[in-house]
């Protein structure tokens, strides 16, 4: 066996790939499969390495033959899974331009590639420009109202449900509220998916964001990387292609009837796109290409990208924040007087109130470290490069494990434990940002956290304005999660909605 230098690169082959990894770089490995790479461990959650060197802070997974052990491996794909903030920082942020600006390459997404959160390079440059006005504080003070009334359906549809004893899966009433809000602010369509779920957009709604990790298109395409160009051109997508055409067709038809007709005062992610588009055309310089105009393609991808990012995270995150807070009522007995002082009497919802209601903010940031929305941040390496020291090829995906981190006692002390408090004016300053990344970092980060965040206050709010949550005998505490695809309770949560009197303190 020969060894490799770190100027010749990583070799081709990928038995000779294991053996430079762990000669010239010092990874470990875990056993693997020659010939299919991993497959199960796709969705697996990564464990926080002992040791706080950068180099023992980074887990290399990738593919390798029988026999060779320590391989942890991403179907075919080598990855480097780092926990290390350091590391975390410039690929994230001081190298996202000129080594790390991709995500892993997505080529069976069909239409979504067009997409912000998967488009590459230029055009993402381009559109993070375009679209980043859309989600400043100014246009979500615009659309509050939408949102605020669908707090209030969902304050009315849990009415309908709570019978003296009773209880509720709370995935139904937040999956409802979180497509409600979803499908309106992203293009206008109102529906009441709880009280018609036989809408057209409900239906295919619920087919578009059921993703299955194993899908066998998703399978092959770890597996065999090199059958995806072969199945790009047959047009083959790992989105049930009924679904994307559907919801394709009824935005080419709202986007056609808006052009047609005078602006009728319509506040909603689709909109101010077609404005966007409008306004940078008319003071269009072919030589910026930053300020290009939206294609009609890439106004339907964006569209469609908000509703299948913006539905299955909201509902999940919120059901595991009414969970805490029925786990924990003396936290949430201070997130009742917060809200109380700020809105006495059932005050009607406001844009300011949301924003002095510090004390909820920090438990809806205390339950976003305890379950992030997502359960890797990824970046393909351009160019070899090496930083603090860990050298890392051409071509690897580094994989960024916001769950593990979130749980490390090294930056977190007592970890699994519920404590808003972390959160606190006094204590922010002492977390690494790095260490904290329900939304990812730098340029690339989440850029709709804004409006993720307001959607998830204004259905707390409202229903604490009028409930409170309590465990029951069908709650499962402790609550064990599912390790396949986006964090979510292995069981449907359910939980008891009091009505509140005026004083009536939170109980468990």
């Amino acid at each position: 066996m020969g060894s490799y230098t770190t100027s010749c690169g990583p070799p081709a082959s990928i038995r000779d790939l294991a053996i430079w990894c762990v000669q010239e770089v010092g990874y470990s490995w875990a056993k693997t499969s020659a010939f299919r790479g991993d497959i199960s461990g796709i969705s697996q959650t990564l464990t926080v390495p002992q040791d706080d060197s950068s180099s023992d802070r980074v887990l290399l997974m990738a593919y390798l033959e029988p026999g060779d052990t320590d391989l942890i491996y991403d179907g075919r794909q080598p990855t480097l899974a780092v926990t290390d903030p350091q590391i975390i920082k410039s690929v994230l942020v001081k190298d996202c331009y000129t080594t790390f600006t991709n995500r892993r390459r997505t080529d069976l997404a069909g239409v979504l590639i067009n997409a912000v959160s998967l488009a590459e390079d230029d055009q993402w440059k381009r559109l993070r420009t375009v679209l980043s006005p859309t989600f400043t504080s100014g246009k979500l003070k615009e659309m509050f109202p939408i949102m605020k009334h669908y707090g209030e359906t969902l304050v009315k549809n849990v009415q309908n449900q709570v019978k003296e004893g009773s209880s509720i899966s709370v995935k139904d009433i937040f999956g409802s509220y979180s497509m409600d809000v979803v499908t309106s602010t992203s293009f206008g369509v109102n529906i009441d998916s709880m009280n018609n779920p036989k809408d057209p957009f409900v239906r295919e709604m619920k087919k578009l964001v059921k993703f299955d990790f194993f899908n066998p298109v998703f399978i092959l395409s770890f597996a065999f990387p090199f059958l995806i160009p072969v199945m790009a051109k047959m047009n083959v997508n790992i989105f049930p292609s009924d679904a994307v055409d559907f919801f394709m067709r009824s935005l080419a038809k709202i986007k056609q009837d808006r052009e047609k007709e005078a602006h009728k005062g319509r506040v909603d992610f689709l909109q101010l796109m077609i404005e966007s588009q409008r306004s940078a055309s008319q003071g269009s310089n072919e030589a910026n290409h930053s300020y290009k105009a939206l294609t009609d393609t890439e106004v339907l991808a964006q569209a469609f990208i908000f509703i299948f990012a913006g539905y299955e995270p909201t509902s999940n995150t919120l059901g595991f924040l009414a969970y805490e807070l029925a786990m924990h009522p003396d936290v949430q007995e201070k997130v009742l007087q917060e809200i109380d002082t700020v809105l006495p009497n059932k005050a009607p919802l406001t844009y300011e109130a949301i924003t002095k209601l510090e004390y909820l903010d920090m438990t809806v940031n205390e339950t976003l470290r305890i379950y992030p929305l997502g359960g890797r941040l990824e970046r393909t390496c351009k160019k070899d490069v090496e930083i603090n020291g860990v050298k890392i090829p051409k071509g690897f995906v580094v994989t960024i494990p916001p769950y593990v981190l979130h749980r490390d006692p090294e930056y977190w002390p007592n970890p699994d434990e519920f404590r808003p408090e972390r959160f606190s004016k006094e204590n922010k300053g002492s977390i690494d940002p790095y260490t904290y990344l329900p939304f990812g970092a730098g340029p690339r980060n989440c850029i709709g956290m804004r409006f993720a965040l307001l959607i998830l206050k204004v259905a707390i709010v409202s229903l604490l304005q009028h409930f409170t949550f309590q465990t029951c005998k069908e709650t499962q505490i402790p609550i064990k999660l599912s390790s396949v695809g986006l964090l979510t309770p292995e069981k449907p949560i359910i939980l008891k909605f009091v009505p509140r009197t005026s004083t009536e303190p939170a109980k468990n």
